[in-house]
Order: structure tokens, then C-alpha cells, then sequence
């Protein structure tokens, strides 16, 4: 790998095939992946050559999956639409496309959870803020019935991966961005536990509609913590390995041990 000025590696197609396999991945596994591209220095083929290469690594009998949420599409008071005046949020409410997974895109999920979404054969579930796309052998059971309300709870496309002794794959993200621990923040009970009403433009019956409906508050603020913690554990030893791809470090995890780990550590130490 040469690097320019910058400091930017040139990445080509075997360098990350070869990280994937250092990091742990292989044939028929079920991953869920965070990617930042720019993290990793100057990919050769940009977010196409990732793609390509955990489909190579992983294979049509394994499953890739993504979080492609679109949290635009919730309503302005909750801070998604920071941008704009508040006198513009009753617009935006009236106007703002209903969630067609064919069409509607991602929201900072990153270029590469942004090209899988339209990957050939791809699927993607059917919440208008909080879907996620899969491909491959488990792809329709990971996307289907992505309940309103339900988004990353038991029942959700997390716990599915989960039951089927999935993995998660950080390329040059911290825990911050491991929509994987949700579900733990599902499963633990802490008092400050809480449902918010959340709104979205749906299609319902052949119309339009600004659609309410209640459902776990979450926010992420100690994850990092939680996966720091996580990787200095027992539980680490054969759940987590490491490796580098350019300047991105990979984080390749068993689902179930972290999650598990995180639920006992939420009702710890979440007030």
C-alpha cells in the first residue's frame, strides 16, 4: 500500500479482502456492518470495491447486512431538522415524502450502507426511519416485518441477526455508531427507561400520512464506553479481533457476548 502527502493509503481490492480475512470474516457468517470510507485513506473503486469484497468474503450462503436509516423522516421538534427554522417544521410535516424503500435515501449512514441499499439483490425493511438493508441467504428474514414500534427490540431485524449468531463489523467507527447495542438497550430494564411518540410521512393505505407511533427512547451516549469496557472483559478474548485496513481499524465481534455484556452493563450503571 503507497501513501500520498496526506497520508492517504492507496487501497486497492486485495488489501481489503486481505483485512477482512485478518479481522476474522469468512464464508456463510451473518455480519452487520458500519463503515466509514474516508477513515480508511483512498479506496481504489470508492464504496463499490467494499461491497464487492464482503460479498467475496462472506458468499451467497452468508448475509450482509446494513443500517440504512433515514431519521430525516421523524418529525423537526426532535432536533432531526436542526438546519431549518423552526417556522418551516409545520411544512415540513405536510410535505415531507413518504418512506419508499425503493427510493428514499439513507441519512449519514456513509457512501457504503448508501450503495448497498440499491445493491442487486438487496432487501431493505420497511420502518420509514430505522431500516436496514441485507443480502443474501437470510436477507428476507433479517428485513421482514420491521415493526413501526418494535424498531430494535425482540422481534426487530436485530435480534433475528442475534438468533442467528450474527457478527458486526466496525471499519474505522467506534461503538457509537454499533446499532447492534439498541438491543440491548431493549432487553435491560434501568429506571430511566422510557417510550417516546415518534412521527413519520408513511404510505397507508394508498395515501400519504404523518404517522404517530410510540416506541423505546434510545441515544447511544454510553456506547463507547460500553464497547471500551466490552474489549478489556474475558468476554473479549474469543468474541473480538482486530485488524487494519489502511488508517481504518477494523472491529470484527460476536453479536451475542456484546449484547449480552451490554445489558448487564446498562442496568449497572444506567441511572
Amino acid at each position: 500500500m503507497n501513501s500520498d502527502k496526506n497520508n492517504r493509503p492507496f487501497i486497492k481490492k486485495e488489501n481489503v479482502l486481505e483485512a477482512f480475512k485478518a479481522a476474522g470474516l469468512a464464508k456463510n457468517q451473518n455480519v452487520i456492518v458500519h463503515c466509514s470510507l474516508s477513515s480508511i485513506g483512498f479506496v481504489c473503486g470508492g464504496a463499490e470495491i467494499i461491497i464487492r469484497s464482503l460479498i467475496e468474503t462472506i458468499g451467497q450462503d452468508g448475509t450482509i447486512m446494513m443500517p440504512t436509516q433515514s431519521w430525516k423522516n421523524l418529525d423537526p421538534e426532535t432536533g432531526v431538522h436542526w438546519e431549518e427554522p423552526k417556522e418551516w417544521w409545520d411544512a415540513i410535516r405536510e410535505n415531507w415524502p413518504a418512506y419508499d424503500k425503493n427510493v428514499t435515501p439513507t441519512n449519514t449512514m456513509g457512501a457504503v450502507a448508501e450503495m448497498f441499499r440499491k445493491w442487486p439483490g438487496a432487501l431493505r425493511s420497511d420502518h420509514p426511519a430505522r431500516s436496514v438493508s441485507a443480502w443474501g441467504k437470510n436477507a428476507a428474514l433479517f428485513t421482514e416485518n420491521h415493526d413501526l414500534i418494535n424498531i430494535f427490540g425482540d422481534g426487530s431485524p436485530l435480534s433475528r441477526l442475534y438468533n442467528a449468531d450474527g457478527y458486526i463489523l466496525l471499519i474505522g467507527v467506534d461503538y457509537d455508531k454499533c446499532t447492534s447495542l439498541h438491543l440491548a438497550d431493549a432487553r435491560a430494564n434501568f429506571k430511566s427507561k422510557h417510550t417516546t411518540v415518534e412521527h413519520s410521512a408513511i404510505m397507508e393505505n394508498g395515501k400519504r400520512v404523518w404517522k404517530a407511533y410510540e416506541t423505546l427512547a434510545v441515544d447511544g451516549e454510553d456506547f463507547i464506553q460500553i464497547g471500551k469496557d466490552f474489549e478489556n472483559s474475558p468476554l473479549a478474548k474469543n468474541s473480538f479481533k482486530t485488524a487494519k485496513l489502511g488508517n481504518a481499524t477494523l472491529r470484527f465481534i460476536k453479536m451475542r457476548p456484546l449484547v449480552d455484556f451490554a445489558v448487564e452493563w446498562i442496568e449497572k450503571n444506567r441511572e
